[in-house]
């Protein structure tokens, strides 16, 4: 008996492909049967290019047209890693034809954008998810548990969340991430979506009261009429009082940490997005004492390091693989899951009001 696999098709070239095209050979439950783009030698480049070194048993098609990967009868799923401002028109038409999407982020330009895509999905039976990737590890199981077991953190205060590279002098007038068409977001949707996603796991995906976003840094390319932001700094108040900042950068060096202090302790994890190489993932709790005795005034560290055997990348056991495997199980099971539509729906309404605090001059937002 032969096991049903979810049938993949690569709507784009992106080069983030090549790590989606080794999770889904990793899935075990999944196959890519065709990739598309605007020109069909560039399609079986990127299909070559991945069959030398991830191969499949039966090579992709290659196509020259995002429609025909639409119609395409043998594809289930559709992954596409288009630019934000070209998802929509995708998405929508996937939904129609019956096909399953996983959509990179940030999903959508606005929120009115991702709301008609998700609908579009829900109207045809069909599952949306984002391209998260940390969302389906083990170790964020494991911080849920200390968050919830009332006595390692405590009562919630604050979270603090940072994400940032620091881009070459090329990227400014090269990616698209600097194009206002493509990506209006600049560094807030290319890496805030993120940093926002973790602050709304975190207080288990209530939406603030407000919000205040500031763009610390922009930049215009010569052939585009608004700049994006370049670094961006925004700030969340929740009505049980919890507090939230995320700061994201596309000039300030490698750094993807995360801290949530409470009232009894605080949990850190310094790679939060893109696991650092290795065969586990960890993440630290803080309980510092601080001890008066006589003239003696002593801060004692109590803390401990928490692991998850589980691989950075690159294994079945790694974020990307565990993201393809689950949504291969849904659409092999014909069993939506719709909460995955609202996590995108949610980080995507808090990531445009800070965006728009940002462009009136950082005053407050009502979310």
């Amino acid at each position: 008996m032969t096991t049903r696999k979810c049938r993949w098709g690569f709507l784009s070239t992106a080069e983030i492909g090549f790590k989606n095209w080794k999770a889904i050979w990793l899935s075990g439950n999944g196959t890519v049967v065709a990739v598309a783009s605007r020109r069909r030698e560039r399609s079986q480049q990127f299909i070559d290019h991945c069959q030398r070194l991830v191969p499949f048993e039966e090579p992709p098609t290659a196509l020259d047209s995002y429609q025909e990967l639409i119609d395409h009868p043998d594809v289930d799923a559709i992954y596409i890693p288009l630019p934000t401002g070209m998802r929509k028109e995708w998405v929508v038409k996937a939904a129609h034809a019956g096909k399953h999407v996983v959509c990179e982020k940030p999903c959508a330009i606005n929120e009115q954008e991702l709301q008609e895509m998700v609908e579009a999905c829900s109207a045809n039976n069909v599952q949306f998810m984002d391209g998260v990737m940390y969302m389906h590890t083990d170790r964020l199981l494991s911080m849920r548990s200390t968050l919830d077991d009332g006595e390692s953190i405590g009562q919630l205060r604050r979270i603090n969340v940072q994400f940032s590279f620091c881009a070459p002098d090329e990227f400014k007038q090269g990616n698209i991430r600097t194009d206002s068409a493509l990506e209006p977001h600049g560094c807030l949707g290319d890496l805030g979506w993120y940093t926002i996603r973790f602050i709304l796991w975190a207080v288990n995906y209530e939406l603030p009261q407000s919000v205040t976003g500031r763009i610390l840094t922009e930049y215009r390319r010569d052939e585009t009429m608004e700049p994006v932001p370049m670094e961006f700094s925004g700030e969340l108040l929740f009505a049980n009082g919890v507090s939230a900042t995320f700061y994201n950068s596309f000039i300030t060096e490698h750094q993807q940490w995360a801290n949530i202090s409470g009232s009894k302790g605080n949990l850190t994890v310094t790679d939060l997005v893109l696991p650092f190489h290795s065969n586990c993932l960890d993440y630290h709790i803080s309980n510092p004492k601080f001890n008066v005795v006589g003239c003696d005034f002593n801060m004692e560290d109590h803390s401990r390091t928490m692991t998850t055997q589980e691989y950075s990348s690159g294994a079945e056991s790694a974020a990307e693989a565990r993201m393809f495997r689950r949504f291969g199980q849904i659409v092999v099971a014909g069993k939506l899951e719709p909460q995955w539509s609202e996590y995108s729906l949610k980080t995507q309404k808090v990531l445009d009001k800070c965006y728009d605090s940002a462009r009136q001059g950082g005053g407050t937002v009502t979310v």
